[in-house]
């Protein structure tokens, strides 16, 4: 017998040993077998598991379990990411803690052998939180980003694309992070809104030049007053960058600089002069129209100087320090100082000489580093580049041909337009954990590219060599993921048979920086797309559907959940909300679902209870009792409802339907309608229903158990105690497949009728607010002979299901009583002497004045344009929402009404 509740603290950890230890998380050998595969977004090795984790992880296992019980050769191939900058600094934490060397005292080789033995001792951690979640990746082919073969895959993938002409050294800008002394990608920018000040500069034109510029205006924005100046205002929320700055530009249609487009103004802290240039850049709206450029520290001067032929001066060292080993003409105070001290120093000076002219609070965004809290510099320096839009090309074709999809197709927009407007790839940092760029220098500065040391040192001849420091980025190895994992450049078993891959979950934040790079990579190297599909899921966020944070204290985090409430809960709670973008997530909601499992547990304790037991070579094709062939078909439909969601990724959907049919048609209606029959005395009747709920069962176990195994498993075990052994464990079970003839039309309109019924009268007492004790008479009025009959077959069922005392007929409803239509039936319901009607006719108004409030309220707001304009999208959408339940709920109350008044 069922202990009485599920316990997973305790049954987890030994399910999931006993799934590792069968060998089914491997793909079976059955060559015949379709192949199926997805590669995991590798999580960082420094990382533990996030509540986007727990999503993320929970809708590819509920693929790999659904396909792997469809007979498939499925492999889930696992794996993690060395996490360049994160696993640097987490080392470089630890030495400090303990009082050791810092990794530039250590010297490079010893700081890289440190950090290969804390990812020994330290670096499994989130792949054991992945098991605790039910993660059913095969294991034996773990793979990591630093790994002998991927590490060969890499220098391998470099070399061809630099004799490609696809790889190449180029001094552009890039984000740079001064305290960890390294490029860094714009994923790990965090732009933060701060306090700032735009400080506005005279800067002189050069030569005595003069120009008229307005200072007054009439109502329709004409001029009508105009000042002589000799200079120009520029605006800037950085001055320190000034002494970089090589030119001014202004819109080209702006009719008050139009004569000084090709002059020059004269920076007035160096000296320098520099042009002044038209470019669209400028805005003639904003300030004084006129733009300072400095393009070494500023991504779109950069691009402004490109067009204008500026020099480009870098000011800052790799330290964020003023330098004038660019810019001889910087005064000599300012050589060494740190960026934010320069700031306030020329300030202080421009206010000293007058050409300070005004200072304007604002608030505005300033990049910091994810993980070192930095401001980040736009910074000018030599690094090494693909040329992203030529590889660009063809996945933007695969995806506008169908060679690979997106889901929901929506999202195809953020890859197109990322990839029609892309930039060269900045792959190289500034850091010692990673792969080493392979490409080695000679005395005069000319670079040798392999594979190998030797081979570098076989193409330079004599000449003395020395290897880039640089590292490459980590999504450079990470774009190689979906085949180098699985053996490319060699032509192994696991590449022939799985590669390319089926499917791809991951987040919308890296379709640019991940999912279009391995598109790009995959179809240059191998010639395929790497995936069929690319499953994009949503951001999770808190029950308010703000961001989760520490500082917000909002966080849920998904182990305490699995320590609570155990992995299933939140599994199904993943899937059952993963349809929208923004998820909110609550432990309430979770908790909720826990309910789910429990009530699925005490439906088969009650089975066990009524002797419901497994029957060697049962046939449900055979069952003749109306409740088993109706449930017999709603099975089939459920089948059906929930593979299709899950072919179609539509995870939402499938939880959904599993809700559905477990908690509301076999757990409410079906269990009910076989409660009389086992307590009754027809023995065959008995036996069939007692062998077609266990049956019934391990249906219902089998389409649950991708969405929530442990529980699906533990009681496949339990259940599988008595009647035939097991064939193994459900994990290895066949996915059920049924005929269309399961699906009984006449069953299913019979049990419907009464469903129907059952609830309609439900429904009635509530709404009259008829005590669960009392059991009025129900009267069927003029019934016709189908009716008759149903009614005769299933008096009993009609009377314990809607608590009525006796159910009678005629020609007319009686004195008292209130009536409903239900399945072309006409029923009264005697509820004289039960409620008081004039009491009842005075609740319901009263609560229809209610509903009446409320759809005012819901509709004023939704009546307001500025409302619905301005309210976030999902606001507006909850709102539309509360107004549909109020209008409702005032529906069900009003026609409870008139019933009354029919009663006189």
């Amino acid at each position: 017998m069922l202990e009485k509740t599920f316990d997973p603290q305790a049954a987890e950890p030994r399910l999931y040993a006993e799934w590792e230890a069968s060998g089914l998380f491997a793909p079976r050998q059955d060559t015949a077998a379709e192949a199926y595969s997805i590669v995991i977004p590798p999580p960082n090795v420094t990382g533990s598991l996030h509540i986007g984790h727990a999503l993320n992880n929970t809708l590819q296992d509920i693929l790999a379990r659904y396909h792997r019980m469809k007979g498939k050769a499925v492999l889930w191939l696992p794996g993690t990411d060395h996490a360049g900058i994160a696993t640097q600094m987490v080392v470089e934490r630890e030495l400090a803690k303990a009082g050791n060397a810092d990794r530039r005292s250590m010297g490079r080789e010893a700081f890289v052998d440190k950090v290969w033995e804390w990812k020994a001792e330290s670096g499994g951690t989130i792949v054991r939180q992945l098991r605790r979640l039910g993660s059913s990746c095969d294991w034996s082919r773990e793979r990591f980003t630093l790994d002998e073969g991927l590490s060969a895959a890499v220098r391998k993938v470099f070399v061809q694309l630099h004799r490609d002409g696809l790889i190449y050294r180029d001094k552009r800008l890039v984000n740079w992070d001064p305290h960890f002394q390294t490029a860094i990608s714009d994923l790990e920018v965090e732009q933060r809104e701060v306090d700032g000040h735009y400080w506005h500069f005279a800067y002189p034109l050069a030569d005595g030049l003069t120009y008229e510029h307005p200072v007054a205006f009439d109502d329709d924005g004409n001029a009508t007053e105009w000042e002589t100046r000799h200079h120009i205002v520029v605006a800037t929320t950085r001055p320190e960058t000034m002494l970089g700055d090589t030119g001014v530009a202004v819109h080209p249609d702006d009719a008050r600089y139009a004569e000084l487009v090709g002059k020059s103004v004269i920076l007035p802290i160096t000296g320098r002069r520099i042009p002044i240039v038209a470019d669209d850049y400028a805005d003639p709206t904003k300030g004084s129209g006129a733009v300072k450029i400095t393009p070494a520290h500023d991504f779109n001067d950069f691009q402004v100087g490109k067009r204008a032929g500026l020099q480009t001066l870098n000011v800052l060292d790799a330290f964020g320090r003023i330098t004038a080993a660019d810019t001889p003409d910087v005064p000599a105070e300012y050589e060494g100082m740190d960026r934010f001290a320069a700031r306030k120093a020329i300030v202080a000076r421009a206010e000293e000489e007058g050409w300070l002219k005004e200072i304007e609070k604002t608030r505005h965004m300033v990049p910091h580093g994810d993980r070192s809290g930095v401001v980040i510099e736009p910074w000018l320096t030599d690094q090494w580049y693909v040329d992203a839009h030529t590889l660009a090309q063809p996945a933007i074709k695969a995806v506008e041909e169908g060679a690979t999809v997106f889901e929901p197709k929506s999202y195809e927009k953020i890859y197109f337009e990322w990839l029609r407007n892309i930039e060269p790839w900045c792959i190289s940092r500034q850091l010692w954990w990673g792969h080493r760029i392979p490409a080695w220098y000679g005395p005069d500065g000319q670079i040798f590219v392999a594979e190998t040391e030797e081979e570098a040192q076989a193409q330079a001849g004599n000449l003395p060599l020395t290897q880039d420091e640089d590292v490459l980025d980590t999504w450079f190895s990470s774009a190689l993921w979906p085949f180098s994992t699985m053996g490319w450049p060699d032509k192994t078993e696991d590449l022939e048979r799985f590669y390319p891959t089926s499917d791809l979950v991951t987040a919308a934040d890296i379709i640019f920086f991940w999912v279009a790079r391995m598109m790009m990579m995959g179809l240059h190297f191998t010639g395929e797309t790497p995936f069929a599909r690319v499953i994009i899921n949503g951001l999770v966020r808190d029950e308010k559907g703000q961001k989760m944070s520490k500082s917000k204290g909002n966080v849920i985090d998904p182990l305490t959940i699995i320590d609570d409430l155990g992995a299933d809960p939140l599994r199904f709670t993943m899937a059952i909300l993963s349809g929208t973008r923004d998820i909110k997530l609550s432990k309430q909601r979770i908790e909720g679902y826990r309910n789910f499992g429990t009530k699925l547990w005490n439906a088969a304790r009650f089975s066990q209870m009524n002797e419901a037991r497994r029957i060697e070579g049962f046939d449900p094709s055979t069952v003749e009792q109306t409740i088993n062939r109706w449930i017999r078909g709603e099975l089939v439909k459920a089948e059906r409802q929930v593979s299709a969601a899950i072919e179609g990724g539509r995870f939402d959907d499938a939880a959904s339907a599993l809700y559905r049919f477990i908690w509301n048609v076999f757990c409410d209606w079906y269990l009910e309608l076989a409660k009389p029959v086992f307590q009754g005395s027809d023995e065959a009747a008995k036996a069939e229903t007692r062998a077609m709920t266990a049956w019934m069962l391990d249906q219902t176990l089998k389409l649950l158990h991708p969405v929530m195994p442990f529980i699906t498993e533990e009681l496949w075990a339990e259940l599988g105690k008595e009647g035939p052994a097991r064939e193994s464990l459900l994990i290895g079970a066949d996915w059920p497949e049924f005929p269309d003839s399961f699906v009984d039309a006449e069953a299913e309109a019979e049990i419907g009728w009464l469903v129907d019924l059952v609830t309609e009268i439900r429904q009635m007492r509530g709404e009259m607010n008829v005590p669960p004790s009392a059991k009025p008479a129900l009267t069927v009025i003029a019934p016709g002979s189908e009716t008759t009959a149903r009614i005769d077959r299933h008096r009993d069922l009609l009377a314990t299901l809607a608590r009525v005392s006796d159910i009678g007929a005629a020609d007319a409803a009686p004195e008292g009583a209130v009536t409903l239509v239900s399945g072309g039936a006409t029923v009264a319901l005697s509820l004289a002497g039960i409620i008081d009607l004039d009491a009842e006719r005075a609740r319901l108004t009263k609560e229809i004045a209610a509903f009446d409030s409320d759809i005012a309220h819901f509709g004023k707001k939704l009546g307001n344009p500025n409302f619905v304009a301005r309210a976030a999208a999902e606001v507006v959408e909850e709102q539309r929402a509360k107004l549909a339940e109020a209008e409702a709920g005032k529906a069900r109350l009003q026609a409870a009404l008139a019933r009354l008044a029919a009663v006189g």
